[in-house]
């Protein structure tokens, strides 16, 4: 009697159903769960950047005749401490806000001088302005400046001007160039109301005097060193009254915005 040997062949799908894949091997499971796990990292790394916002950068300009030294708190961040009339303070990073909390105090004794909000945009530079707003001996105003954040043109300056020299009154402004008399300069502001900003002006970039007269007079009340500008340079310049002396009467405070 023969013995038959037989082989079990392998299961083939039945004609007209469709084809059963078998489960995946483990090496290959743990490969796909990988796979996944770093896509949905990735993509939450990509939210993650669409989500950020970039920080403002801020400064403190005081223009104030009556606060005392002052220290200025941003959304509870000290920015700047112990400042009097005619400090600029060098920029710091904030985080940016449409609703920030701003609030000046006493440096001595900490009583809150003045209190406000405003908004600060990202990637954009500002400047907190504190000045007297002569309604009263102790009431001042803040204003928010947004200042030039990108070099003026090539072989270009480009200067701003706040005047707050009430005695003084509206001012004329003149960029003289060396080698050049005051008559023979056509101002670059004429009449400047005391509180008022004269926005970022450009001018070809050479070595100048700055002289500054009240409004309609060549008589300079205030005359700077020579300015050697060489391009790029945007300014912002802070004109207020002198406590002390009638000659000059006034004194001139120049902060670099860009460059």
């Amino acid at each position: 009697m023969k013995t038959i040997w037989s082989r079990r062949l392998p299961d083939l799908p039945h004609p007209g159903l469709p084809y059963l894949r078998r489960p995946l091997a483990l090496p290959l499971l743990a490969v796909a769960c990988a796979a996944s796990l770093a896509l949905a990292v990735g993509l939450t790394a990509c939210e993650n950047v669409a989500s950020y916002t970039e920080p403002s950068l801020v400064r403190v300009i005081d223009a104030s005749y009556i606060a005392p030294a002052i220290n200025v708190v941003v959304e509870g961040v000290g920015l700047a401490g112990n400042l009097g009339q005619g400090s600029i303070t060098p920029y710091g990073t904030l985080p940016s806000s449409t609703d920030a909390q701003i609030k000046i105090t006493a440096s001595t004794g900490g009583a809150t001088l003045v209190s406000t909000n405003g908004t600060l945009l990202p990637g954009h530079q500002h400047s907190i302005f504190l000045t007297d707003n002569g309604a009263a001996p102790t009431d001042y105003t803040v204003t928010i400046l947004e200042d030039q954040q990108v070099a003026a043109a090539s072989g270009h300056s480009a200067f701003r001007f706040l005047n707050q020299a009430p005695k003084t009154g509206a001012v004329d402004v003149y960029m003289v160039p060396a080698g050049t008399t005051l008559v023979n300069t056509i101002p670059l502001v004429t009449a400047l109301p005391v509180g008022a900003t004269a926005g970022y002006i450009s001018f070809p970039s050479q070595t100048v005097t700055m002289v500054i007269t009240p409004t309609g007079v060549t008589t300079p009340q205030y005359a700077s060193t020579a300015l050697a500008l060489t391009g790029g340079e945007v300014r912002t310049v802070l004109i207020m009254d002198t406590q002390l002396t009638s000659n000059p009467p006034v004194e001139v405070f120049i902060a670099d915005d860009v460059n």
